[in-house]
């Protein structure tokens, strides 16, 4: 969400009505008014709409929680990212040529997979058009990566496996391609593999204020500079969210969609 502070409890430090601001909810986002604890707001600068402002906490801590806390990412290491044109997407491209990681996507239209290239993706892959296992093996020399951020799930599960180097890490943050997959588990021995399943709404709040303080020392600076740009694809009014959720199912958004509360 973001807005503008209508009241501020009596024991909160440093802010007060007015301020400008955005934060990751754990729900309840359709709405004029939300309750936000203090320690997960970020001030918005004066430049800033509410929909770019709206465009940063969810899709932006989660690329960071999961290539960086969950992923432990490194400078000179390569990532795969799946759903590379999705607001994490766009978000995790980002983040990772930021530190001088090798950044490897896929996507299912060419209008995506060159926005993805825009932004610093190294290899964009048309999973509808080859198999992206064959064409990662092809640009590592067989080798593969050392991270993939999975929102697909049960569906990639053995080729995410077999696509990853020795020490690699899989964390799969969704479930769009099923619950259930195969793979072959002396994969997971033999290149001693770690598989780790992550959410972020699910958290306590303890977790979420310590994951927004990390963000904010690290990368909100990149983003208030410019050097980083969120990604926004439409605004739909909130009395337009079912169409809003359609057009999103329809996988046609490059980056965030928002929903206005007002004007």
């Amino acid at each position: 969400m973001a807005g503008v502070i209508e009241a501020v409890g009596a024991s909160v430090p440093g802010w007060q009505t007015g301020n400008r601001v955005c934060a990751l909810l754990s729900g309840g986002g359709y709405a004029e008014k939300v309750n936000v604890h203090q320690k997960m707001l970020l001030r918005l600068p004066d430049a800033w709409d509410f929909a770019r402002g709206t465009a940063v906490p969810e899709v932006w801590l989660t690329a960071f929680v999961n290539l960086f806390l969950e992923g432990n990412l490194q400078t000179g290491e390569t990532v795969l990212l799946h759903a590379g044109a999705s607001g994490v997407g766009t978000a995790a491209i980002q983040l990772a040529k930021s530190i001088g990681a090798r950044v490897f996507v896929t996507s299912s239209q060419e209008r995506k997979l060159a926005r993805c290239r825009a932004l610093g993706a190294d290899l964009a892959i048309n999973y509808k058009e080859q198999d992206f296992l064959q064409a990662l093996l092809a640009a590592t020399n067989g080798e593969g990566v050392d991270l993939i951020l999975d929102p697909v799930g049960g569906a990639y599960l053995d080729r995410n496996a077999r696509a990853l180097r020795p020490f690699g890490r899989l964390i799969n943050i969704g479930l769009l391609g099923g619950g259930k997959g195969e793979m072959n588990v002396a994969l997971l021995l033999r290149k001693r593999l770690r598989i780790i399943g992550s959410t972020l709404r699910s958290r306590p709040l303890t977790e979420k204020i310590e994951i927004t303080r990390q963000f904010q020392a690290q990368f909100w600076p990149k983003l208030l500079s410019g050097e980083m740009q969120p990604i926004i694809d439409t605004e739909f009014p909130i009395q337009e969210a079912q169409a809003a959720h359609e057009y999103v199912a329809q996988n046609r958004n490059i980056g965030k969609v928002i929903l206005t509360v007002r004007d």
